[in-house]
């Protein structure tokens, strides 16, 4: 079980609680998650399975798609449903040139504050076990990307939205300061992810499904293979002396006569199909293996 397992996260699970189950189905110690989903988000969460744990450092910034409902009247102590109300509750229909004039904030590149309850580390503890214990931390802005932010509709107090962004963008956080701007207060009301890094949902499987295959002995079925991880880096064919070289530490070559321009990295990939490393480049068509499979 070496490669990627995408799963259709449900609805009050954590990521862990996913990368537990998942590893009692499997039966595969080394398992990991590419990119925390809060609980009441549902949606693509990609698991690195065995030796594909070591490609987890090439994900950290994936881009993500997102489809979400923002719903106005009241904000929360999470910046999502969850929460506590932290306001008295106020009917409204946001008026959608308003919306759209107030969502241009948030296209493009620009610094967000991550919500207090969130993943993010404090002197090496998660934002979110210091709120548990009414600990109040500030937490830095980072610069985040939003490609698309997309009105799909508007229902009453709920905006429906459509968001393509950067790794470490949270959508809670932009729910939370559109109601700032309107004065009502707004929280993340759901939140399904579509897709992360190469990673969509139609490859998706429900944790039933998975159980189903491991049943049939057929997980290999939702398991998508090394070397058809990272589609973004060209492939470098190896024969077996070279690839015994490169698990050996050992520089490798490219031919110069690829159809493909130089690239930074390269996937080192036997005739077999199999990747043996990640390589980056050292001199033109020369590349250092960084991560050995």
């Amino acid at each position: 079980m070496d490669g990627v397992i995408v799963i259709d996260k449900p609805e009050g699970w954590t990521s862990h609680d996913v990368v537990s189950k998942v590893r009692r189905i499997t039966g595969t110690k080394k398992v990991g998650h590419l990119g925390t989903l809060d609980p009441i988000a549902t949606g693509v969460l990609p698991l690195v399975m065995g030796r594909a744990t070591r490609l987890a450092q090439f994900y950290v910034r994936s881009d993500k798609i997102y489809e979400g409902i923002v719903r106005f009247g009241w904000a929360t102590s999470t910046y999502d449903r969850e929460g506590e109300a932290s306001g008295p509750k106020v009917e409204v229909t946001p008026d959608p040139a308003r919306l759209e004039e107030a969502l241009d904030r948030f296209r493009g590149r620009f610094l967000q504050t991550p919500p207090p309850v969130s993943a993010k580390k404090v002197e090496g503890r998660r934002a979110y076990e210091l709120a548990r214990q009414a600990i109040s931390v500030e937490l830095e802005p980072v610069e985040v990307e939003v490609y698309e932010l997309t009105v799909l509709k508007i229902s009453g107090a709920d905006l429906h939205l459509r968001a393509h962004c950067s790794g470490g963008t949270y959508l809670r956080s932009i729910a939370h300061e559109l109601g700032k701007a309107f004065g009502c207060g707004a929280h993340l009301h759901e939140l399904r992810r579509t897709a992360s890094g190469e990673f969509v949902l139609d490859q998706a499987r429900t944790l039933e499904q998975l159980e189903s295959l491991a049943a049939a002995e057929r997980l290999i079925d939702a398991l998508v293979p090394l070397a058809d991880l990272l589609p973004g880096i060209p492939s470098v064919f190896v024969d077996d002396v070279t690839a015994l070289q490169i698990r050996n530490g050992r520089n490798f070559p490219a031919s110069p006569f690829r159809s493909q321009p130089a690239s930074r990295r390269v996937k080192a990939v036997t005739s077999q199909g199999d990747l043996v490393a990640i390589g980056e480049a050292v001199l033109p068509n020369l590349y250092h293996p960084v991560v050995v499979l």
